[in-house]
């Protein structure tokens, strides 16, 4: 294995930044430092005037495989992750077939230990009817349990009562739960319906996925996770009144009941319907101004914790589809990092809370072993941004297997110029080199 030392960078770690050096020596974090100096051979990387953060942890991909590998591979979409400086993902369920039994979700890792650049793990996935093998699930190498509480692929929406009750009083692991509530949606479709037909507008998106729908199945899954003092973290957040929910009054070391914010909920507004159309199509959909500007309220006062992509990939061909037939949504994996960073030059949030809340909060959160910070001994999931290298997304450079991003067209002003997975390199100054390096995530229980 390739050592390196990183040289003269700007690391930015635990809330603070400093210039400094880094050493990288089998596979692992072996020195932080100024002026270090190795007796050993090394590759040297000069890192003046970039920053040096963590790999971000992205705990809401779906990359597709098995089943709709039209759309994305594990391998596929975690090129696109490295090459956007998101060293670990975590996958939802709902590919086909749903990971609803412990060997349909070994199998998943099976195919991720020979094609996943990143490291990884799965989601076993919650139905009405198969409680006893989510039961199964070993919370030391799984990150958690998903709950659909509002419509999903296949056989996954949790609407039974007791199936709920069995999940929060029975499960010890995390659940994350999706949260929209399915009455709620079908009523106000058939309303759309009624009045427009097939030809329902893209517009009417956020108000058929409403701010009701939205609360109304998250104030459940809050109000059942305090009954039963069950670990919940709500996905993608994409109300103002969801944001009531949350607390910050605890240390999230400590929080029992989490939460996530989505780029495209942090970046769009219903306002870009108009112009984006189904390439923003999202479930929960992207609502109003005011709703994103809560969003980022909460984030920034610690009741929401941690930034996600939920990158979901489709063809073009089906995006282009009239709304009642275009799946929701979109890839995100690759730009996530470079929008958030954006959102620093603007001054809506620092680069140290950027990496707080996308590798230090997922890495406690999820009580994930040695990651998602840069401390001496930990794996060495390594991200070098340079601020003064600006990115320019295009359809025709994305790596995603679906060939096009929300973001084309967008400039950036940062780009990712290195990303180190487990202490080898699989990216530099735009190259993907293809090391299936990534490991499975573990975790403490």
């Amino acid at each position: 294995m390739t050592d390196y030392l990183i040289k003269g960078g700007i690391i930015i770690n635990e809330g603070k930044r400093f210039t400094g050096d880094l050493l990288i020596r089998n596979g692992c974090i072996e020195k932080i430092g100024t002026d270090i100096t190795v007796a050993h051979s090394v590759v040297e990387i000069n890192a003046i005037g970039k920053y040096v953060l963590p790999g971000c942890i992205d705990d809401q991909v779906h990359f597709r495989e098995p089943g709709l590998t039209h759309k994305g591979t594990i391998y596929s979409e975690s090129r696109a992750a490295v090459a956007g400086g998101t060293t670990s993902f975590m996958e939802m369920p709902n590919t086909i077939p749903n990971a609803l039994t412990q060997d349909l979700l070994q199998q998943k890792y099976d195919v991720a230990s020979k094609t996943s650049l990143a490291n990884y793990s799965f989601f076993m996935g919650a139905s009405n009817e198969n409680i006893e093998e989510v039961l199964k699930t070993d919370g030391k190498n799984i990150c958690g349990i998903k709950v659909f509480m509002g419509s999903s692929t296949g056989n996954m929406l949790v609407d039974n009562e007791k199936t709920l009750i069995d999940l929060f009083s029975r499960v010890p692991l995390l659940i994350a739960t999706h949260c929209e509530d399915e009455g709620t949606i079908k009523a106000n479709l058939a309303y759309f319906n009624s009045r427009f037909g097939d030809e329902i507008p893209i517009e009417a998106h956020p108000q058929i996925r409403s701010v009701d729908a939205c609360y109304l199945s998250s104030s459940l899954a809050v109000s059942l996770a305090k009954k039963y003092q069950a670990r919940l973290h709500v996905l993608h957040i994409s109300t103002a009144k969801e944001t009531t929910l949350f607390d910050n009054s605890i240390a999230l070391e400590k929080k029992l009941i989490t939460a996530e914010a989505c780029i495209h909920h942090l970046w769009f507004s219903d306002e870009d319907y108009s112009t984006k159309g189904n390439w923003i199509k999202w479930n929960p959909a992207i609502k109003s101004k005011e709703d994103r500007e809560e969003i980022w309220k909460a984030l920034l006062d610690n009741r929401i914790d941690v930034i996600a992509s939920d990158h979901a990939p489709h063809t073009i061909s089906e995006k282009q589809n009239n709304y009642s037939s275009a799946p929701s949504g979109g890839p995100l994996v690759e730009h996530t990092l470079l929008a958030m960073l954006e959102k620093s030059i603007e001054g809506k949030i620092s680069i140290e809370r950027i990496v707080e809340k996308m590798a230090h909060a997922p890495a406690i959160l999820f009580r994930i072993n040695n990651r998602g910070f840069l401390r001496e001994g930990y794996a060495a999931d390594i991200v070098i941004v340079d601020p003064d290298s600006k990115s320019m997304v295009s359809n025709e450079t994305v790596h995603y297997h679906c060939a096009w991003s929300p973001f084309d067209g967008q400039v950036f002003s940062h780009s990712v110029s290195y990303t180190f997975i487990n202490g080898c390199l699989v990216f530099k100054h735009g190259k993907i080199i293809d090391e299936m390096v990534g490991q499975r995530l573990s975790f403490k229980i």
